[in-house]
């Protein structure tokens, strides 16, 4: 099964359009994340939609974040992006009759449940204001090594 990267992917777009000086086009995202602009103009409707970003047209239009960084966690742009499932594992079959698969299931689900609960906690704890400071604490660090 195919890992869904929405997220990461609106992560890195995100990151770029806050250190960029103005709006960004979907060309530029697209070009930023090695994907395709449709992709991109789909994928900010999600985040346009959820009031995260807006958009411009135009020839000095583009994608701009309407949220301030401190306040959009992790969790947030994942029930944007219409909360895609957090596991690509599963049941075998998700109404057994054999009573042995039903064992199993409940205790896969159960684990699942708990494994979900505990990352969209984590999700909620984590900002973009977070990601963007680490960034720049990143970037700042190479920088000393080159000068």
């Amino acid at each position: 099964m195919k890992r869904d990267s929405r997220l990461s992917s609106v992560l890195h777009a995100l990151l770029h359009m806050a250190e960029h000086d103005g709006p960004m086009t979907s060309d530029v995202l697209a070009q930023c994340l090695g994907a395709n602009p449709v992709v991109v103009r789909r994928t900010m409707g999600l985040l346009r939609n959820a009031g995260l970003v807006s958009a411009a047209r135009g020839h000095a239009g583009g994608w701009r974040i309407a949220a301030d960084l401190n306040s959009v966690n992790l969790r947030q742009l994942h029930e944007a992006l219409g909360e895609p499932a957090i596991f690509a594992i599963g049941n075998r079959n998700e109404n057994p009759q054999c009573l042995v698969e039903q064992s199993v299931n409940a205790a896969l689900e159960d684990a699942f449940s708990d494994a979900e609960a505990l990352l969209m906690t984590r999700f909620a704890d984590v900002t973009l204001a977070d990601l963007a400071q680490d960034f720049a604490r990143r970037y700042a660090s190479r920088r000393d090594v080159k000068e």
